[in-house]
């Protein structure tokens, strides 16, 4: 008597959706324990005996113990006819069949085992059939017969489409004859809000790393990088196309002919086949690819939360202070819980924060309404709150507590998630370590599929220190290249204060006006606006402009520039060292410049003389070049040696082996830092010891060679001068050599800031012109400092000096 109507009031309930089942079904259970249902047939003492439905069960006591009919799937013999047939024909027990004159078969609940997941019964073991119409089990084949009717249609076969069909159908979801019953109307939505919601992304960062291939975001779309197996050939050129679509599949494919290195977790554009990432193959590559390595599912432990019905007055209240709707709440799917608090030692009042992923509740924060106290359920898979909310986002947002990522959606930012975690005290001194070891943040490890899919992260932590680190922390292990950093208003710690004191406007402003994150060896001009403002304001006779080579022809088309890379070159004979020592002599006495210098072609003793020279301006030996000029005293020399010890500093190699470039800049830099020199000197290229291997050329070697040495002279604000030698001329007739004779590859003048070529004439009929030595700038990249042009110096063999003007017959 009045089952009908009391199925009809139950079926209301499941309309509701399947939390109020589930609750319906714990509140049923507790009803059983409490002997608050009426005793029937086989249930002596109001309760089921381990946990058999009895066999004299009728619409009333099905209320009563307030059974999920969508999830039995035989009712007793004894059930009325009329709440069956209509219950089947009308609402379909949600997938279930129900046929009249079945035999009691054993069921238990298995809503609390399963984390309310099915709230459904698990069949027992199967009990012998009635005599007469019922039908019977078939072991064999694994499905119910029915007596009266022959056929296909006489047969009751395990549902399919039911989770449990496939495993011998524990959930006992069957369908009359060979025909399968469509999916309940409440099934059927459950199934398209999953298909609705947005997949997450393939954890695609680790097969590409495992392929060798490296990318600079790991999001939708085709980038072009290194293939590592050619490495790009002799040139280096970016030959492989990696593309990853929406749904993550990816292929590769390198365009240099020679190599042919392809693969991907998909077939390829145009294909008909799809493989998994797990049987895809890299082709040419010859091996497949590695499957990513997944963590142990099974290892983490699932909550199994008794959430309140509603969210308590207290609870909305404390939202409410800080900002935040009732409509935000139930989008971030905030609940409330009575459960026990393990720093109190006793039940509370918490507010919980579901953690799920892809739509599975995975772990649950609890945090007192009242007192800023936090915990979680021991033992539960650690992901960011709101991790849903990113599923093929490219923009994200990462905050550091979940009322800031509500304080966020309160603006409109739905793409925002929260780490569970608290912030570190400091930034850790070494870099991160790796996945396996990184305990305190396996949540950036355990979320990589969806942080991959991103290729702008906004990080929004805390302003106080902790927060800051926590922040550092993060970009480290995302990739600082894709973060950009928040910063909150004046007397704002984080979003959640932002939308407090200056509302959804403020919070908006903040996020349009991200900072990019700071990359070491990464900068802008804002950076250096002092340093161009000062450069703007410097006079014609500040260094940075060029300091003065100590002759105004010269100075004309070239002066030196600290931080710049000069070559100089010319035929042998020609005077090139010796020009390049005067100009560091005048350089040293008009400036007060130090330098270091490397000449591998001059003794030590050589290489004085002729600074000595410079310097007194008197010839160091009573020989036949003095041409009867008196040499100078003892007391000079000693003076001299004492100014040259002050300015002038050699780097020579002490045993018999030649200096590779290496050694030399090596040996610069700590001249730089104990004597601070502002010029070096390599003298010449072909005396260095050239490590070349053999599979690298000539050209990628000196190219290699120069660059070195222009991030030397930039770094340490040094000017280099670097002699090379032209290549063996055909049939030269004593013509000045160019720059693009330099012996060894073009990149001499290619990557030089400066180039000279130093030339005099071997015309012995008149001396007047073998004394001219002749100065063509035949390269000036800083147009502030020179440009290209010819001039003329005079030779003094007297005392080393070159002059502007003709000291007469010397020779």
């Amino acid at each position: 008597p009045g089952g009908t109507e009391a199925a009809w009031h139950w079926w209301d309930l499941v309309k509701r959706g399947r939390k109020c089942c589930e609750r319906g079904c714990a509140r049923g259970r507790r009803w059983l324990r409490e002997g608050r249902v009426e005793s029937v047939e086989g249930n002596e003492g109001g309760r089921f005996q381990n946990g058999a439905v009895p066999r004299g069960m009728n619409g009333r006591s099905l209320l009563a113990a307030l059974v999920p009919l969508r999830d039995l799937a035989r009712l007793s013999s004894r059930t009325p006819g009329p709440l069956c047939s209509e219950l089947r024909g009308r609402i379909g027990l949600g997938g279930c069949s129900v046929a009249v004159g079945m035999p009691r078969s054993a069921f238990r609940c298995a809503a609390a085992a399963s984390g309310g997941n099915n709230g459904g019964w698990k069949k027992q073991r199967p009990q012998q059939p009635a005599k007469g119409n019922a039908p019977s089990f078939s072991r064999r084949q694994g499905q119910y017969q029915n007596p009266r009717t022959s056929g296909s249609q006489a047969q009751w076969a395990p549902r399919t489409d039911s989770p449990g069909a496939a495993t011998g159908s524990r959930q006992g979801g069957y369908s009359a004859g060979s025909r399968q019953r469509t999916p309940p109307r409440q099934q059927q939505q459950q199934q398209q809000q999953r298909q609705d919601r947005p997949k997450a992304a393939v954890p695609v960062r680790d097969l590409l790393l495992e392929a060798g291939i490296h990318l600079g975001h790991y999001g939708p779309g085709t980038q072009r990088t290194s293939c590592p197996k050619c490495l790009g050939g002799t040139d280096k050129e970016k030959s492989l196309s990696v593309t990853i679509k929406e749904d993550g599949e990816f292929v590769y494919h390198c365009f240099r002919g020679s190599c042919g290195f392809r693969g991907g977790s998909g077939a390829p554009a145009g294909s008909s086949s799809s493989p998994s990432p797990s049987s895809s193959s890299a082709q040419g590559a010859g091996q497949g690819l590695v499957p990513l390595r997944q963590g142990k599912e099974g290892s983490y432990s699932k909550p199994r939360p008794k959430f309140l019905p509603a969210l308590p007055p207290q609870v909305l209240q404390f939202f409410a202070k800080r900002g935040i709707t009732r409509e935000t709440l139930d989008g971030g799917q905030v609940q409330a819980e009575w459960t026990h608090c393990p720093q109190k030692g006793h039940n509370a009042l918490a507010v919980a924060f579901p953690y799920y992923e892809n739509g599975e509740l995975v772990n649950i924060k609890y945090r007192l309404a009242d007192e800023k106290v936090f915990w979680q359920v021991k033992g539960c898979k650690k992901v960011l709150y709101g991790l849903d909310d990113i599923a093929n986002e490219s923009t994200i947002v990462i905050v550091e507590g979940e009322c800031d990522k509500l304080a966020l959606a309160q603006a409109g930012f739905k793409n925002c998630v929260s780490v569970p975690d608290g912030a570190p005290s400091k930034v850790a001194e070494q870099g991160p370590p790796s996945p396996e070891e990184d305990k305190k943040f396996s949540y950036v490890w355990n979320c990589r599929a969806q942080l991959d899919h991103a290729t702008r992260i906004l990080i929004g932590t805390d302003s106080d220190e902790p927060g800051q680190a926590l922040g550092e922390e993060l970009a480290r292990r995302l990739g600082k290249e894709r973060c950009w950093s928040l910063r909150w208003p004046e007397g704002c710690k984080d979003a959640n204060d932002t939308l407090r004191l200056h509302g959804e406007e403020g919070v908006r402003r903040v996020l349009e006006q991200p900072e990019a994150f700071p990359i070491r060896g990464l900068f802008d001009f804002r950076s250096f606006q002092d340093d161009i403002l000062s450069y703007y304001g410097l006079k014609d006779a500040d260094e940075r402009r060029g300091v003065s080579t100590g002759w105004s022809t010269v100075d004309e088309y070239y002066r030196v520039v600290p931080g710049e890379l000069t070559i100089v070159t010319g035929v042998p004979n020609s005077g090139k060292s010796e020009w390049i020592d005067a100009l560091l002599y005048n350089i040293s006495a008009s400036s007060g410049w130090c330098f270091a210098l490397c000449s591998m072609e001059k003794k030590a003793r050589e290489h004085g003389r002729q600074l000595l020279e410079k310097h007194v301006g008197k010839p160091f030996f009573d020989a036949p070049y003095a041409r009867g000029e008196k040499r100078m005293s003892q007391e000079e020399v000693e003076q001299g040696l004492e100014w040259l010890g002050e300015r002038f500093f050699l780097i020579r190699h002490e045993d018999e082996m030649l200096p590779n470039i290496d050694w030399i800049l090596d040996i610069g830099r700590a001249a730089v830092m104990r004597y601070g020199i502002r010029g070096l000197v390599i003298d010449p290229y072909n005396e260095l010891d050239h490590q070349r291997p053999d599979s690298r050329s000539e050209t990628e070697y000196v190219s290699q060679m120069l660059t070195k040495i222009k991030r030397f002279a930039q770094h340490y604000d040094c000017h280099v001068w670097f002699v090379a030698h032209p290549k063996q001329l055909q049939n030269w007739k004593g013509e000045a050599p160019d720059l693009y004779d330099i012996s060894g590859s073009a990149h001499f003048i290619n990557k030089a800031d400066n180039g000279l070529v130093i030339h005099r004439s071997r015309d012995t009929s008149d001396p007047a012109t073998m004394r001219q030595a002749q100065i063509y700038v035949r390269k000036v990249r800083n147009k502030a400092a020179g440009h290209i042009g010819d001039c003329v110096l005079y030779y003094d063999r007297r005392s080393g000096r070159y002059l502007t003007e003709d000291p007469g017959d010397a020779d």
